[in-house]
Order: structure tokens, then sequence, then C-alpha cells
């Protein structure tokens, strides 16, 4: 009998033990907070200015099982009628077909592919992103800047900074603009809160 119990005992304690490992590695999901996250390019005009923009509105979901975010997966999706320069000539210029050309092509979006530790909460992410009907391959630099309780919402919020180079060339954007007229680089610059789904 004595036997039984310590059998059934250490059963218990490794099925406790199995559970608790799992619901430490469990994913997570985080989505972006949108009155706290900033999605920014800018690109050179007759190479001696730079113009920036922004993308009002845009959803980005993370999924996650490390605490570092060293495993996260990424998947982004951006409203291209939301592009603001906060010249309104030049937005509706930019939805035309003759740069975004929102009516065709409504969405940009960017998944991830894998992510690569380069020091301590940062890394190398990578993915395919889909712009202007094309999709390449694109590689940016992600620092994870921390987690954080709100002291408002009493739930957990992540903090993250993007940043990268592409080139529109890669994706046939405004073809008919030269590099005097516009510069090939364009730089990606984005800041973003996530809270932790319920």
């Amino acid at each position: 009998m004595d036997n039984k119990l310590t059998i059934t005992k250490k059963v218990i304690i490794l099925l406790a033990v199995a559970l608790l490992n799992t619901a430490a590695f469990a994913q997570t999901t985080w989505n972006n907070d949108k009155m706290h996250s900033k999605l920014g390019f800018t690109i050179t005009h007759l190479m001696v200015s730079d113009v920036d923009g922004i993308f009002k509105d845009f959803s980005c979901t993370i999924v996650a099982s490390k605490p570092d975010f060293s495993d996260a997966k990424f998947q982004l999706t951006v409203n291209v009628e939301s592009v603001s320069t906060d010249v309104d000539y030049r937005d509706k210029d930019l939805k035309s077909a003759s740069y975004f050309d929102a009516a065709k092509f409504p969405t940009i979006t960017f998944t991830s592919t894998g992510i690569t530790t380069v020091s301590t909460n940062h890394y190398k992410l990578s993915g395919n992103l889909t712009l202007h009907g094309v999709t390449k391959p694109v590689t940016m630099d992600l620092w994870y800047r921390g987690t954080i309780t709100n002291p408002m919402s009493k739930k957990d919020d992540a903090g993250f900074k993007l940043t990268g180079v592409i080139k529109r060339t890669d994706f046939n954007f405004a073809p008919a603009a030269g590099s005097a007229m516009l510069s090939d680089e364009v730089t990606i610059n984005a800041n973003g809160e996530f809270g932790k789904a319920q």
C-alpha cells in the first residue's frame, strides 16, 4: 500500500511539474496599443531634404513564449489610405496610382520569418514585406525595451522599437520618380506598446 501511495505521489508531482513548465513556456499573444504606437518612414526629396510620413491606421500582433521575446513572431497589417505627411495635396498624391496606389493595393503587410539575437534585448527581425503588390524578404533591427505593469490598466505592457531601410525600387514603387527626385532608400522607424491579450 505504501509503495502504491509513494508511486501515486511521484506521478502527481511529475504531472504538476509538467503543467508548470507548459504554463511557463506557453505562447502569449500581444497586440499593439494604437494610442501609443507609431509607424513612420523617411524619404529624401531632391537629394537635399528629408520628408517624414506615418501610417495612422495599422495593427500588429506578436506571439512569443519567451520572456525576452527572443522567439517572437510578428504580423503587421497597414491601411495604406491612412498615410499622412501633414500635407493634404501630397497625401492625396501618395495614395494615387503613381505611388502607393491605395485603390489597387489597400494594405501593406509584414510577416516575420525569423529572429536572431544580436545582444541583450536587441535582435535582427527577418520577414516578408508586401508593398505595392510585391513581396520581398527584409531584415530590420528590433529593440525590446522591456515589460512593465501599466499603472492605469494594471496589465502587462511591452515596448519595442524597430528600425531599418528598404529600397522602393525593390517593390516597384514610384518607378517614374528617379533617384534625383526621390531616394531609393526609405528609412522605417516604428515604436510600439503592446498589451498582453486576455
